[in-house]
């Protein structure tokens, strides 16, 4: 049963958790949550808020019991749960922007002759939004909704070089850093030092780390706060795909992403009639 006695708890501070209803108001408590990056306590909550601890003690509980959130470490510490990803995933998957992004995806494939994707941060992996394969025989086939490690992903090393080293040390240690291939990164070291370099750049590979025969190259989507969780990439074999080949791509591959970053934001197309 959803929040119904929060109106006789609270006073002029929970317009600080904008909504009319109970209903509205753990909306806007979830809003609030999934801007953070850690794990938070109830105390945390209670001094950003400013609802009485009673109050903010049985929202959690409701989310918890839901699956929505669930409790970390000693039971103190709060984070998304499961439900509250899946529910987020199924968004990025079936948006109403989807079409708009598959269409520029498409014009990708058709300019470069190889396979693209468009995916997301998810936990501690890499989740395929939407993916259009190249007509070329010779091809590796994830389709959407595929999951990939993150420190063995062309993309999920640029979501990771937007975190601080403390927090991505965090997410990185709770999940083996396991090993595809000879070449994937599997110390805390290496991937820290990949990632200083990807930050500089602006861009990433995956070099034969997830998949033997397999090169990607990919780019963040701009996003108005900075911070992307969304990426674009291209990838083949490496018979026919060499990181000068690549990089090659890379102008086109960041035109795509500025076009997909304006639809996100729903703006309208840039036209030459100026």
């Amino acid at each position: 049963m959803i929040e119904q006695d929060m109106k006789h708890s609270e006073n002029t501070s929970t317009a600080r958790l904008d909504g009319d209803t109970p209903n509205l108001r753990l909306f806007a408590l979830l809003e609030t949550v999934a801007q953070k990056s850690v794990p938070f306590t109830l105390q945390n909550l209670v001094d950003e808020l400013g609802l009485p601890k009673p109050t903010m003690h049985r929202m959690l509980a409701q989310l918890e019991s839901a699956g929505i959130l669930q409790r970390d470490g000693n039971g103190r510490h709060y984070s998304t749960g499961q439900r509250l990803m899946r529910l987020a995933e199924n968004v990025l998957l079936n948006n109403t922007t989807h079409g708009a992004r598959h269409a520029v995806l498409t014009q990708l494939v058709h300019e470069l002759g190889e396979s693209c994707n468009i995916t997301a941060f998810s936990g501690s992996e890499v989740l395929y939004l939407d993916r259009v394969e190249t007509p070329a025989p010779l091809r590796f086939y994830l389709h959407p909704g595929s999951r990939v490690p993150a420190h063995c992903s062309a993309t999920g090393k640029l979501f990771l070089s937007q975190m601080p080293a403390s927090q991505r040390r965090r997410l990185l240690s709770s999940v083996p850093l396991e090993t595809f291939t000879a070449n994937t990164l599997t110390s805390f070291e290496a991937v820290d030092q990949e990632l200083e370099q990807v930050k500089a750049q602006g861009y990433a590979f995956d070099n034969e780390e997830f998949l033997p025969g397999l090169l990607c190259l990919g780019v963040l989507v701009p996003a108005p706060s900075g911070s992307s969780n969304m990426g674009l990439a291209v990838q083949a074999p490496i018979m026919r795909f060499s990181k000068e080949k690549a990089l090659s791509f890379l102008p086109k591959l960041q035109a795509a992403a500025a076009a997909i970053a304006r639809i996100n934001d729903d703006i309208p197309p840039e036209t030459d009639d100026d």
